[in-house]
């Protein structure tokens, strides 16, 4: 086992800010799917869209976000996302695997066609790129831990001049299990996301109980994500992620 400790980040959320991408890209792809949202434009990205950001988990989501948009009741969706997202995919009689094929292919076609102008829309929060190259300083590597596709998240990080030890992508499977997998390899020192419910699924995996988790304060939350954390996931704000690992909470 290599004796330096690894660090695991998520991408979209707590390295680069990706709300414009996914955005734009869903638009697109409900278009393939002759759906494109009616009044709404691709550069734009809706404040309820915004809102509705931090209970999505799956890509595939966003697309029905978006056909659903132009009609639908953002408190409802806020106060029952799973219900209202079942009765919006039985209704148009529409299947995870189908929206997500067209977000895939959406994409593929915004790499081929302006490679530069899809990467735009990716902008990394401030400091994040400095701090993970300042990482091996401190005899740390990082990896990334993401539910994009690899083949995607590498064209961002390449575009960012950012290199981790290593990348699973979605097709690597769900991150409490990649984690499982890499801790067989790896020293872990840390997960770091942006998702509450990520890390609480992480932490009641047996053998992850002791992994230190971290949950970023400019990633997408909820008001109530940051309030009441169980033990083992700690806030990570800006200034702390700038301090010293050892400094952590």
């Amino acid at each position: 086992m290599n004796d330096r400790p690894l660090l695991v980040f998520d991408f979209d959320g707590v390295i680069v800010d990706g709300m414009a991408e996914y955005w734009w890209s869903a638009w697109h792809a409900c278009r393939r799917l002759e759906a494109a949202p009616e009044g709404l434009t691709p550069d734009q990205v809706p404040d309820a869209f915004r809102q509705l950001r931090p209970l999505v988990h799956h890509g595939w989501e966003m697309v029905l976000l978006a056909a659903e948009l132009p009609m639908l009741n953002l408190q409802v969706w806020l106060q029952s996302y799973g219900e209202a997202q079942a009765s919006a995919l039985q209704r148009r009689g529409w299947r995870p695997e189908q929206l997500q094929a067209a977000l895939d292919d959406a994409r593929d076609q915004a790499v081929r066609q302006n490679r530069s102008a899809w990467l735009a829309l990716h902008r990394p929060f401030p400091g994040l790129v400095e701090r993970l190259q300042q990482l091996e300083a401190e005899g740390v590597d990082w990896s990334v831990l993401t539910t994009k596709t690899q083949a995607f998240t590498a064209e961002l990080l390449n575009g960012l001049g950012l290199h981790p030890w290593r990348l699973d992508g979605r097709e690597a499977g769900a991150k409490p299990q990649v984690l499982l997998q890499l801790q067989q390899q790896r020293r872990l020192c840390g997960f770091v996301e942006d998702r509450r419910a990520t890390l609480e699924a992480v932490r009641s995996t047996p053998g992850l109980e002791q992994l230190p988790c971290f949950l970023v304060t400019w990633g997408y939350l909820r008001p109530q994500d940051q309030s009441g954390l169980p033990s083992g996931i700690a806030l990570l704000h800006p200034d702390r992620l700038r301090a010293p690992l050892a400094q952590w909470p």
